[in-house]
């Protein structure tokens, strides 16, 4: 008998592809300034077909919140020669992270512990 997986991702080729080459033009033809709006877009598609125990991400962040740390990212990346760049990687994870979630959760995120059983919600 075939395990459950909880995880489960349902996009597909075509639609990775259009999010994909629209994310690279705005990225190229703004040399790299607009990223946050690639980003946003991308990270938007990757939600939409993502599920965790049947329930749907949704990706909250926008691209006007993520722009200034972008700009500051880059500035100190230069001011470094490229060392900062080591921080913006976990930075940018931590924003995506931060900034997903469950589209309808079942229950208040505070209350769910990892191997801890939760009451029944009537």
């Amino acid at each position: 008998m075939a395990k459950q997986s909880r995880f489960t991702f349902d996009g597909g080729a075509g639609t990775y592809l259009g999010t994909a080459i629209l994310g690279a033009l705005i990225t190229m033809v703004t040399l790299g300034i607009c990223y946050p709006f690639a980003l946003v877009l991308t990270e938007r598609w990757r939600a939409k077909h993502t599920f965790i125990d049947g329930q749907q991400l949704v990706f909250t962040g926008s691209a006007t919140g993520l722009f200034g740390h972008w700009i500051k990212w880059f500035l100190l990346s230069v001011i470094t020669i490229g060392i900062y760049l080591f921080w913006v990687g976990p930075k940018l994870q931590q924003w995506k992270t931060v900034n997903t979630e469950f589209a309808k959760p079942v229950a208040p995120l505070q209350s769910w512990e990892p191997g801890v059983a939760q009451p029944a919600l009537v």
